[in-house]
């Protein structure tokens, strides 16, 4: 260990020697940055409006890290993570292919069968599936596929559609935000491909489109061929982990790829994901070479960072199924307990099946401050509406600390 870094074994962390042990906080030398650090470590608790889990267990990560003086070396995971070929020295691919292959095994790819790479978000995931469906199909057709999303699904869907030349059809979702299967239908364009993606679950009413339902349209127009994508976010994160777990199947569902986040349900501690999909998909992409990278270069970032898929590889080992098990158990108790609590009061609030996700009216612009709540507008709810995403850190007092305050 270098000298400019101490044990502090009182405080259980390997820090900067500046830093001191107790409550006090490392000063920077800056003092608008320590009030910033300030502030984030007081609201953190608090910000329950969006679907982040602030319960982070990547202490001794970091601890190891430093340790071992990474933080001064450029990681880079550049090209395919499961290529053979010499690339990029200083990369984790071997770390990313494991994460690849245990997120795989859990929406039921086979291990010979699966792909993907770690990505920076989950509109980045999204992405590359829409990408790689769009290739997919071209390829396979000679014609560019009609683009098929729920309009309460993510905005970036639409933006990415945007981004990428497609025609949009944006499909009605019903009241409680899932994607109806009649309006897909009267929507379908018979001649042409069709890339659609599947919303696990919308934005802010927290819904789940019903795959099975959604693939019986197409199932009619066999003429269509399809590449279905699922824009997994928070909800594919956690509902492997509890009874529900079949809705996520891709042996029961037929998808072709999924987008998953990582600082949502599984605790990173900055913007990351997952992409999954097939060998079989990735090859039928158009040619990319390379010379002076690891053979063909198909998906879309040239960099990834090493980093987020050593953090997946830590967190996996470290935190691990059993533990977040219990969590998604929890958080879709406390879901239920944040609804009857509300109830309780007479305050309208909204619920969908399999959801953490509970909307309700809006209350004062103080509370939206201070619980950092999002917020929308809704004539089917009565107009102005906020939500609480219950993750892991939203625990049953801090319920009744809300509910308290909305009374007050």
């Amino acid at each position: 260990m270098k000298k400019n870094y101490v044990s502090m074994m009182g405080c259980g962390l390997l820090l900067i020697a500046m830093t001191a042990c107790g409550n006090k906080a490392a000063q920077s030398g800056y003092p608008e940055l320590d009030q910033w650090a300030q502030h984030v470590n007081d609201v953190k608790v608090r910000t329950i409006g969006y679907p982040c889990n602030m319960n982070i267990e990547l202490e001794r990560f970091y601890q190891w890290y430093t340790a071992n003086e990474l933080e001064k070396i450029m990681l880079n995971n550049v090209g395919d993570p499961f290529s053979e070929s010499d690339g990029f020295s200083t990369n984790s691919c071997k770390f990313e292919r494991e994460v690849i292959e245990w997120f795989g095994a859990l929406y039921g790819f086979d291990k010979s069968e699966v792909w993907g790479i770690v990505t920076n978000s989950g509109t980045d995931g999204n992405s590359n599936g829409m990408y790689f469906g769009t290739n997919y199909l071209k390829n396979k057709t000679g014609k560019l596929p009609v683009f098929y999303v729920s309009d309460e699904a993510h905005y970036s869907n639409a933006r990415l559609a945007d981004v990428m030349h497609l025609e949009l059809r944006l499909i009605k979702s019903d009241r409680m935000g899932r994607m109806i299967p009649e309006e897909l239908e009267k929507n379908l364009d018979t001649k042409r491909p069709a890339l659609v993606v599947y919303a696990f679950g919308s934005t802010f009413r927290g819904a789940i489109d019903n795959i099975d339902s959604l693939n019986a349209v197409f199932a009619r127009h066999p003429e269509v061929e399809v590449y279905r994508h699922v824009d997994g976010a928070l909800f594919a994160g956690y509902l492997p982990f509890t009874q529900y777990r079949e809705l996520i199947d891709k042996n029961k569902h037929n998808y072709q790829s999924m987008a998953i986040s990582g600082h949502k349900f599984f605790g990173m501690d900055e913007p990351a994901g997952v992409l999954i999909t097939s060998k079989d998909v990735y090859a039928a992409q158009s040619q990319f070479k390379i010379a002076y990278l690891n053979e063909d270069m198909k998906m879309i970032s040239c960099s990834r960072s090493a980093t987020d898929a050593l953090k997946f590889w830590w967190l996996i080992k470290n935190v691990g199924e059993e533990r977040w098990c219990q969590d998604a158990t929890l958080m879709l108790e406390n879901t239920q307990y944040l609804k009857a609590k509300l109830d309780e009061i007479g305050w309208p609030a909204w619920v969908n099946e399999y959801s953490n996700t509970v909307f309700f009216r809006r209350p004062s612009d103080e509370m939206v401050k201070k619980y950092s709540l999002a917020n929308n507008y809704d004539e089917q709810f009565g107009g102005a509406i906020s939500h609480i995403v219950v993750m892991q850190h939203v625990t049953k007092e801090l319920i009744d600390q809300f509910v308290r305050d909305i009374q007050q």
